[in-house]
């Protein structure tokens, strides 16, 4: 089947999961966010003493986490080729890590820009920085600013990569689901 791939993306805090959760109830197939479990694994026994933002700061090997990332993302592009659906919906898609690096000054191997041209999705929605339902907790480390910096980075970097990305009105979860289905159901016609 050659379904539509979508990404679901933007900085930390905008709602992505609640999204994601609510296209799941409503029988879409959706791939989650590898990134809280990557990092509750890196810092799995490791005492933080202060508040850090980049996963990359407790990792042994900031090369290996991002090409685990990287590599699970594009596992997950994969494994859409298996499912029998219409949409298939990405929590973060393959463009996202390089975003990430960019925005924490790391040097991004051609081979991930390579890997984003050649598997490529159809549509992205990007989700803006929304100060009222913003939190920090223990996965998501960054403060208000520094997501929006983050979401810029999103922004910026699939506009780079050739793509046009949809912003998904700020609203409540019932409104954004519905954009989202709407969009779909245009992008038919």
């Amino acid at each position: 089947m050659n379904s539509k791939r979508i990404v679901i993306t933007g900085g930390p805090g905008t709602g992505k999961t609640v999204l994601i959760s609510s296209l799941e109830e409503n029988g879409y197939h959706c791939f989650h966010e590898v990134i809280r479990t990557m990092t509750l694994d890196a810092l799995n026994g490791k005492a933080v003493e202060k508040q850090l933002v980049n996963p990359i700061d407790f990792v042994d090997d900031a090369k290996s986490f991002n090409d685990e990332l990287m590599n699970a993302r594009l596992k997950h592009f994969f494994d859409g080729d298996k499912i029998d659906k219409d949409q298939l919906f990405y929590d973060r898609g393959l463009p996202d890590v390089i975003a990430y690096m960019n925005y924490f000054g790391q040097s991004v191997e051609k081979r991930y820009t390579n890997l984003c041209l050649e598997n490529r999705y159809d549509d992205v929605l990007i989700l803006p920085p929304w100060k009222e339902i913003y939190v920090q907790d223990n996965e998501r480390m960054e403060n208000f600013d520094q997501a929006c910096g983050i979401h810029k980075h999103l922004e910026n970097t699939y506009i780079e990569l050739g793509y046009t990305p949809v912003e998904v009105p700020l609203g409540t979860k019932e409104n954004r689901l519905q954009f989202v289905i709407d969009f779909i159901n245009n992008k038919g016609e």
